[in-house]
Formats: C-alpha cells, sequence, structure tokens
C-alpha cells in the first residue's frame, strides 16, 4: 500500500528535525524492492509487538514488518497559493499525499527565531489552513465557471455538481476546509475527484521542548493546539523533534532504557506513525511460515482478493480461498496445527472483509 503522510510546517518548527529522526530511523530499503526512495520520502517500519509475538511463536528465517511513507513536504511561507516562497512546489507535494501532519511550534526559544516574531501555535495552524483554502478556492471557482453554464441549461449532473461546488465555495470562503463539510456518500465521490487540499485528513504535531516531553499538561502551547484541533476532530501527537532524532540513534534495550529516563513509554515518532496509519483507515494482517513471518498493510474494508493482491497481483487473480485465523486465537492455542484442530481456522471466499489482526494463508490458482 503506497500511502503517504505529508509533514508541513512554518520554518523553524522543527519539521526538518523531525524528518531526520524519520530517516534516521527508516527501514531497511532492502526488504521493500518495490520502493522508489526519493530524497524528501523517509520510510518506517510500523511498531507492531503482534508480528515479534508471531515471530517467537513461528521462529521463521525471517521477519519483516509492515512500512509506512512520510514524505518531507517544502516550506511554506504567507503568501503560497500565490506561489510566494516555495510555494508551487509546496503545493504540488501536498496534493501527492494521503494526509497530513501539520507540526506546530510549542515551545520558546529565544535562540531559534519565529517567522511572525513570537510564538502563537494557532496563529501558525492558521497561516497554513488559509493558503490551502485560497488554493482550493482557486480550483472550485475554476471548475464553477465550467459547470454553471450547463447547469443553467437544467443539465441533471451538472445542477447536482454546481450545489457541491457552491457549498464548497462557501466553506472556503468563511474560512473552512472542505473536511468539515458534509457531504453524503455519492456527493463525496465528486468531490475526491477535485483532489482538494483542505479535504485531506490531518493530525496535528506539536514539537514541544526537551523539558515538557514528559510534562505536556503544563505547555500552554499544547493546550491551544488541542484545543483548536478538536474543532476538526483533530489528534494532536505531542513530541521533541531534538529528542526523536536522539532517539532514532538507539535500538532494543538502550532505546528502551533512554524512553525510561525521560518517563515517557512510547517515543513520539512510534505514537506518530501508528496516530498516521489509523488516520489513513489502515490496519495489518499476517502471513506467517517457516520461510517468513511478515505484516502487510491493507486499507480497512478491503476485500480477502484485495487483499491477497498486495502481496502479488496473481494471488488476486487467481484467488481461490483465504485460509484465515484471528491473531488472539492463534497466540491463545500456541501453533496454526492447534488452531486447526480447535477449529479456529477458517475458510473464507472472496467477499470476505479481512479483519486488522488477521493471520492468513492465501489459496489461489492461475
Amino acid at each position: 500500500m503506497a500511502l503517504t503522510a505529508g509533514i508541513v510546517g512554518l520554518p523553524n518548527v522543527g519539521k526538518s528535525t523531525l524528518f531526520n529522526a524519520i530517516t534516521q530511523a527508516g527501514a531497511e530499503s532492502a526488504n521493500y524492492p518495490f520502493c522508489t526512495i526519493d530524497p524528501n520520502v523517509g520510510i518506517v517500519e510500523v511498531p507492531d509487538e503482534r508480528l515479534q509475538k508471531l515471530t517467537e511463536l513461528v521462529q521463521p528465517k525471517k521477519t519483516v514488518p509492515t512500512a509506512f511513507e512520510f514524505t518531507d513536504i517544502a516550506g511554506i511561507v504567507k503568501g503560497a497559493s500565490k506561489g510566494e516562497g516555495l510555494g508551487n512546489k509546496f503545493l504540488s507535494h501536498i496534493r501527492q499525499v494521503d494526509a497530513i501532519c501539520h507540526v506546530v511550534r510549542a515551545f520558546a526559544d529565544d535562540n531559534i527565531t519565529h517567522v511572525s516574531g513570537k510564538v502563537d501555535p494557532v496563529s501558525d495552524i492558521e497561516t497554513i489552513n488559509l493558503e490551502l483554502i485560497l488554493a482550493d478556492l482557486e480550483t472550485v471557482e475554476k471548475r464553477l465557471t465550467r459547470v454553471s453554464k450547463l447547469a443553467k441549461q437544467k443539465d441533471k449532473e451538472a445542477v447536482a455538481e454546481f450545489d457541491i461546488l457552491t457549498k464548497l465555495k462557501d466553506a472556503f470562503e468563511a474560512g473552512k476546509p472542505a473536511r468539515s463539510v458534509e457531504f453524503t456518500d455519492e456527493q463525496q465521490k465528486l468531490v475526491k475527484q477535485l483532489h482538494l487540499l483542505t479535504a485531506k485528513p490531518v493530525l496535528y504535531v506539536a514539537n514541544v521542548s526537551e523539558d515538557e516531553v514528559a510534562d505536556q499538561d503544563g505547555n500552554e502551547y499544547v493546550q491551544q493546539i488541542r484545543d483548536f484541533a478538536s474543532g476538526e476532530n483533530a489528534e494532536v501527537i505531542i513530541i521533541c523533534a531534538k529528542i526523536e532524532s536522539e532517539i532514532a540513534e538507539l535500538e532494543g534495550e538502550e532505546k528502551q532504557m533512554f524512553l525510561e529516563e525521560l518517563g515517557i513509554k512510547e517515543s513520539g515518532l512510534d505514537q506518530l506513525i501508528k496516530a498516521s496509519y489509523s488516520l489513513l483507515g489502515l490496519a495489518t494482517y499476517f502471513t506467517a511460515g517457516e520461510q517468513e513471518v511478515r505484516a502487510w498493510t491493507f486499507k480497512k474494508g478491503m476485500k480477502a482478493p484485495e487483499c491477497a493482491g498486495i502481496i502479488h497481483t496473481d494471488f488476486e487473480r487467481g484467488f481461490i480461498r483465504a485460509e484465515t485465523v484471528a491473531y488472539d486465537d492463534l497466540l491463545a492455542v500456541g501453533s496454526m496445527s492447534a488452531a486447526k484442530e480447535a477449529g479456529k481456522v477458517r475458510l473464507e471466499g472472496k467477499d470476505y472483509e479481512v479483519k486488522d489482526g488477521d493471520v492468513i494463508h492465501f489459496r489461489f490458482n492461475v
């Protein structure tokens, strides 16, 4: 699943530091032969303790986690929607990602200048949001000009599209993003075709100082970001980009000891990966055999043949059935053979909707 989250933010908010941490903690590229790694793309493993448990159970020759992509989006300044600074590059990059991780500065430091002269997280968020809204408004207005002529001629499809575009235009002029506008499932299909920047789901990343990473509630800037995000039903992840770059260089017990010293259970990067994964409606299924235990990313709601196609197109084309057992059931009985004896292994057909945590063996014939 080649889905990616784009990291955006104003200058000096910690965006580059965070992306460098992602790159340092990157997945071994040799495990992902179909990935072309661009300079601005970081591939990281999705943390999942279930994979380790399955490895202990099956004892395979190798274990391969699933991965997730983050794209470092070009910096943005006020006026980006009109091409100011690297505005055009920013907008073209953000069109290509599936979700937005918006890094917001939530720390005061006289040695690190702020582009606006003072730390004001809500103002920072609104600056970027406004540029995206203005770009989307331009897209919708151009489309309206074409569609309105047909709508006046009582063309049924044009009338329906005109209503959707008008609703979006009103929202943009009120400073609201496309994702805040409610549409029916049928209308949403048309909205999707517009490729609007503000229709993408957003996760806010509050970048705090080293002193505040274990005491987030005492940070007034974090609270301001949370208050703003709650109005959009968006999630907020708290990180310290500087610490993340240090954690990225550590492994195993050394990493765990460092986290314990900081008073945190999980690195901010791991939280960010999981939250981004969830934001895009992604889930994980597993394949487990003597040769390999592997995690695979799929979109929630996908049917068994589609999930089989993630491994290889032949699997989907020649799909027969999916021998499936839930992760918890397999772990409870201790082996695949025991799961079969206990009646926990199910034979699922083409209409089966794969669940997060399914351990699957696909049967196919081509």
